[in-house]
């Protein structure tokens, strides 16, 4: 179960000024010096700014590159400990002068060679120091210091190192097109950050680079290789698998430029750190997709993408709609990942002022065409952009309302049942207008997403503590059609849309939702008896109606069958994420041991039911 997320609290940056998030100022000496410039005796030269996000609540990502500092450090002194014991020499009882002058030697390498450690760890976290961690800064460029952006990103983010691929050459062309194309009809359909005539047209340049020699930009390679990651590893079905290690491969392709195409103050900065938290979420064992959205969060908020701008002319509409679509990939990815982490969002809804893209995608926008005049092979993608912009607008009516049940003063709301119907109204005629016309697996992607995010709003919150019948009934109803969906989704032949280990995630948070409205009212959803729908304020908008229930086994399954089936289902999905996920089978002996309990009372209860329905019919025989 999702633990209820609290405001988080954290010391002022005048407190903890070492890599602080702001815009260089020159030091005049009223201000104090950073640790960082202290270790390295540098007072007098520290920058000491402390301007922090413009407004909301913004996470700084800053924060978990000190604790990572921090956490090195601690190891350095460990190892620094181990190696004075281990090194330790054996000193002989006849304590004789050459002895005693080896003894000191010894003593004095070790000063010496701690010392030589002490100002390598101070003359890092002095670099450190002096970078201005703001993505319109130019302090990162390598031709300016060997610390880069890309360098600071991938040294906070990196779970596990990924060595450089074995095979120099190239893949085939046939395997290329094939992961671009699943990248695109499943992934890029709802998270559109990129062009992709320029994926198709990096793909031709890297085929024909080594023929005439041509010049690719860097960012272009790297926007290219981890889309082909994305559409390698989405298909996955086991860690170690083909496609899995071709994702890898393909990551490690893309990391050779990934210091000019993050470089800060430019558009394919907010793009690459965008794909590499996709493929975080992907493969959680290499990179850390919650650092990751946090400094793609930051850059997005320091180039103004945040914002609309004041004037939009004629010929830039093209421009705005592109930087409309990077903010809301940004955004999306943002409150996704910090919902099933129960974390506070990067930013807040108030510090934006953004217009969700409307669909279409432009013609410039639209597949290239080959030299032959045929498009690319492989099926065509659906409506481009059309899903991501549905999903958008789902993403701010989430916000909306995580942000007032989870992150706001911990008061209560003064009407918590009205305000949860309306957003669940919305939430509901949000689903009404989505177009029939849209791929089954995207329908089946926003119909879980809706009955998760029921599940959430509903569920028991720090300012809407308490929850009626008719709330758990929901909770029963959508919880089970949810982890029944998504039970045949992972047991598909093979994998469509854009799912993740986050939904391993999703799939414990809904199933501690509905054992914690089971143990709540257990006899009650069990007998099935209707409950009262409560009564709403004039002028508020009604409780959400009970969904149909899908009888997957015959419309005679009891509740009490349905649930001891739902609980084995959500085991079995588990299970079969962990194939993919190790931390998958974490949460399934997780959930195995908080439902055993439950599980057997149930088993109980229908033999004796069983029991008692056997005696009945031998008796109504026997008359």
């Amino acid at each position: 179960m999702h633990p209820v997320p609290r405001k988080p609290v954290r010391s002022s940056f005048s407190h903890n000024p070492l890599l602080r998030v702001s815009r260089p100022e020159k030091c005049d000496g009223k201000l104090p010096a950073c640790t960082a410039c202290e270790k390295a005796g540098r007072e007098a030269e520290c920058s000491s700014a402390n301007d922090q996000f413009a407004r909301g609540k913004e996470r700084s990502y800053v924060a978990a590159l000190e604790l990572r500092i921090e956490k090195l450090e601690r190891r350095l002194a460990f190892a620094r400990s181990r190696k004075g014991s281990v090194n330790m020499p054996d000193i002989s009882h006849d304590n004789d002068r050459k002895g005693s002058l080896a003894v000191i030697q010894e003593a004095m390498h070790r000063k010496a060679e701690r010392r030589r450690e002490n100002s390598d760890v101070n003359s890092l976290v002095s670099d450190f120091g002096y970078l201005s961690v703001n993505a319109t800064a130019r302090d990162f460029e390598f031709n300016a210091t060997n610390m880069t952006f890309a360098r600071l990103v991938l040294a906070a983010a990196t779970n596990e190192f990924i060595h450089p691929p074995m095979d120099p050459d190239l893949p085939a062309k046939d395997t290329m097109v094939a992961c671009l194309q699943f990248y695109l009809n499943n992934i890029f359909c709802l998270f559109p950050c990129c062009s992709e005539q320029t994926l198709w047209e990096t793909m031709d340049d890297l085929l024909e680079s080594e023929s005439d020699g041509r010049i690719i930009k860097d960012s272009d390679c790297f926007l290219f290789w981890v889309c082909l990651a994305l559409g390698a590893t989405a298909q996955s079905r086991q860690n170690g698998d083909q496609l899995y290690n071709m994702g890898i491969d393909y990551v490690a392709r893309a990391l050779p430029y990934a210091d000019r195409a993050m470089t800060p103050g430019y558009e394919s900065q907010i793009q690459s750190l965008v794909l590499l938290t996709q493929y975080a979420m992907l493969d959680p064992a290499h990179f850390d997709a919650w650092h990751l959205i946090g400094f793609a969060s930051r850059a997005a908020i320091d180039l103004g993408y945040h914002q609309d701008p004041a004037q939009i002319l004629p010929g830039e509409r093209s421009k705005l709609s592109q930087r409309r679509r990077i903010f809301y990939c940004v955004y999306s990815l943002d409150r996704a990942i910090s919902m099933v982490h129960a974390r506070a969002f990067s930013f807040t809804d108030d510090a934006m002022s953004v217009v969700v893209p409307k669909a279409p995608l432009l013609k410039s926008d639209q597949p290239p065409v080959a030299n032959n005049g045929a498009p690319p092979t492989g099926p065509a993608p659906p409506a481009l952009i059309q899903p991501a912009q549905y999903l958008f607008q789902m993403r701010r009516t989430q916000s909306l309302w995580y942000q007032t049940l989870f992150q706001s003063d911990g008061e209560d709301l003064p009407d918590p049942p009205s305000f949860i119907w309306k957003m669940c109204s919305d939430m509901k005629d949000w689903n009404s207008n989505l177009p029939s016309t849209q791929p089954n697996y995207i329908a089946k992607l926003f119909d879980l997403e809706l009955r998760y995010s029921y599940v959430y709003c509903i569920a028991p919150s720090s300012r809407a503590p308490q929850i009626t019948d008719y709330g758990r009934v929901l909770i029963f109803e959508h919880t089970t059609a949810y982890l029944e969906t998504i039970h045949r989704v992972v047991n598909a032949p093979s994998n469509a849309a854009f799912y993740t280990y986050h939904d391993a995630l999703k799939v414990y948070f809904m199933a501690s939702q509905f054992l914690a409205v089971l143990r709540g009212a257990e006899d009650m959803l069990l007998m099935g008896a209707p409950v009262p729908v409560p009564v709403v304020n004039p002028g508020c908008p009604p409780p959400l109606p009970l969904p149909s229930r899908v009888y997957l086994r015959g419309r005679d399954e009891e509740n009490l069958d349905r649930s001891l089936r739902v609980l084995q289902l959500v085991v079995e999905t588990l299970e079969l994420y962990g194939k993919r996920w190790s931390d998958a089978l974490s949460l399934m002996q997780n959930f195995q041991m908080i439902s055993a309990e439950v599980v057997q009372r149930l088993q109980v209860k229908q033999q004796m039911r069983d029991s008692a329905r056997s005696r009945e019919g031998k008796g109504q025989s026997q008359a």
